[in-house]
């Protein structure tokens, strides 16, 4: 699909930049000593990064999906792998036994202190959580809660190297709080367990002219500063801010330091800062980017004679880059492909609630095998806990998996299938009608309704299997099709797939079935395949 022109970046060696060419490539990696953001064109939302001897880690926005707090792994800061995930379960249990697909763990950070890792975030509904441990791959304990509280959000610590104090830094929600715009500040122990006084606003805000929505707080020291990297003016339209002071407490002074410019790259919103063991500084934020949610961008960074951080290129993005000055990486990024050996799936999947016993069952050979749950939530995929999902990618290719739905040994209404979620919904998958056959089915939900509704005529499926395939535009449209034995066939309209509220699209694989006793069967998936 031919997008039109953008705006040219006249240090882009590759010529006329168009501002969805970036979907076309699974990493940022050009393969000539530069990079073409975003590095991460997925929605790794909100995010934070560490360096710790020559590596590097970052973590994201998890929200309400589980396992959460994503941990990935770079050496050069432009290629990325999926290791593991620092948080198995959300807190409170039982406020996530049912997708809340805008709330739990929001914008954490990631620290390393005293050696060991650490995270802290926020959760709007009920507080500031962290979790911590002796390496980046656990075991992670379990989550305490520092700071309770609505409205709390975006937390940040710091343990202060020079004075051995600790403090912690943290937003507001105005949907829960009744306002945001402001930045408190928290004296904290050192053992990161709790705080030691009631708080203090560090900046306010509502008395900087033309500062709105002041968010996403990374706390930080250097040359004799406390520094505050935090965005402000909105996710889609907003800039980066620093702040300054010799004081923890303030008066904090302010100045923008990168905003749009006349690049294509709109907000750009929160990230973090993180200094190369040759002592070159970068910065990683995020770009909101529609139904694809926030993709990650990584941005050079300097100090000004007057000693402020300059990011990008003289304070906009840069859209193409040489490397940062580290040794060379095969190109990489996270994983998407799937085989689910001994029916166990990898890293890259999320449930969109706690998971429940019996889910999912093991075998000896490849496929993952999820039970056709028992549910009264079949019309709106959106409130089911079960669906598997994993980021959707930001760039055009095509979403395929094999599903095999026994006829004999499924109930009757039991369906599964590959799904496009968000605000709106479209699956393909196939159902088990009452008298024992097994149809091909294509169907969606508008983001204002609440049961879904046939998107294409059903058709039959003798072998109880089929081939399903989501094509993906660059411009996140969806086309469907599937084939049952003679070929793939086109089913439906285009579908254009939508965000959550804060979240992008998802692909999921689900199995369900109508309320009623005794067991209702199992669907196979095999071979879960993304390809350009």
């Amino acid at each position: 699909m031919t997008a039109p022109d953008g705006p040219h970046d006249p240090h882009d060696p590759h010529g006329p930049h168009d501002p969805h060419a970036w979907h076309d490539l699974p990493t940022g990696d050009l393969g000539d000593g530069t990079y073409r953001n975003p590095v991460l064109a997925a929605d790794w939302s909100d995010p934070d990064v560490v360096r710790v001897d020559d590596d590097f880690y970052l973590t994201a926005s998890s929200f309400g999906r589980a396992p959460g707090l994503p941990l990935l792994h770079s050496r050069d800061l432009v290629n990325w792998t999926l290791i593991g995930h620092a948080l198995e379960r959300l807190r409170p249990e039982a406020a996530f036994a049912a997708p809340r697909h805008d709330a739990g763990v929001w914008a954490p950070s990631l620290r390393h202190h005293d050696g060991r890792f650490w995270i802290f975030w926020g959760d709007p509904d009920h507080g500031i959580f962290q979790v911590n441990a002796p390496s980046v791959r656990g075991p992670w304990s379990e989550p305490h809660l520092v700071k309770a509280g609505r409205g709390l959000i975006d937390a940040c610590p710091l343990w202060d190297e020079e004075s051995g104090e600790a403090y912690l830094v943290h937003a507001w929600a105005k949907s829960r709080a009744g306002f945001n715009n402001r930045l408190t500040g928290h004296r904290m122990s050192p053992d990161g367990t709790r705080l030691l006084d009631a708080g203090t606003t560090l900046v306010d805000a509502d008395r900087i002219p033309g500062w709105f929505t002041l968010e996403g707080p990374k706390l930080y020291r250097h040359d004799g500063w406390f520094w505050i990297l935090a965005p402000a003016g909105g996710v889609a339209t907003g800039w980066q801010g620093a702040f300054r002071s010799r004081s923890f407490t303030g008066p904090y002074e302010e100045r923008v330091v990168l905003s749009q410019g006349d690049t294509p790259v709109n907000g750009p919103h929160q990230g973090g800062w993180v200094r190369t063991p040759r002592g070159e500084d970068w910065f990683l934020h995020f770009q909101q980017r529609g139904a694809h949610g926030r993709v990650v961008h990584l941005q050079p960074m300097r100090w000004d004679a007057d000693g402020w951080p300059v990011l990008g290129r003289d304070g906009a993005p840069v859209l193409v880059h040489p490397k940062p000055d580290l040794p060379a990486q095969p190109p990489s990024a996270p994983a998407h492909d799937d085989r689910f050996p001994g029916g166990r799936f990898g890293r890259q999947w999320q449930w969109t609630a706690n998971p429940a016993e019996g889910w999912t069952v093991g075998h000896a050979g490849d496929g993952l095998r999820l039970t056709c749950g028992r549910t009264e939530l079949l019309d709106d995929l959106r409130a089911l806990p079960q669906i598997l999902t994993q980021r959707m990618p930001a760039r055009a290719c095509a979403v395929e998996v094999e599903l095999d739905l026994d006829a004999r040994a499924t109930a009757p209404g039991a369906r599964a299938g590959l799904v496009v979620l968000g605000d709106a919904y479209s699956w393909i998958g196939l159902a088990r009608e009452g008298d024992g056959s097994v149809r091909l089915v294509h169907r969606f939900a508008p983001a204002n309704a609440d049961r879904e509704r046939d998107a294409a005529p059903s058709l039959p499926a003798p072998e109880g299997r089929a081939s399903l395939r989501i094509e993906l535009t660059a411009y996140a449209r969806c086309r469907f099709a599937a084939d049952t034995g003679g070929g793939f066939v086109p089913l439906g309209q285009e579908f254009a797939a939508t965000p959550w509220r804060w979240v992008g699209a998802l692909l999921g694989l689900f199995a369900a079935a109508p309320p009623g006793t005794g067991h209702a069967g199992t669907a196979g998936f095999t071979a879960f395949r993304i390809t350009p």
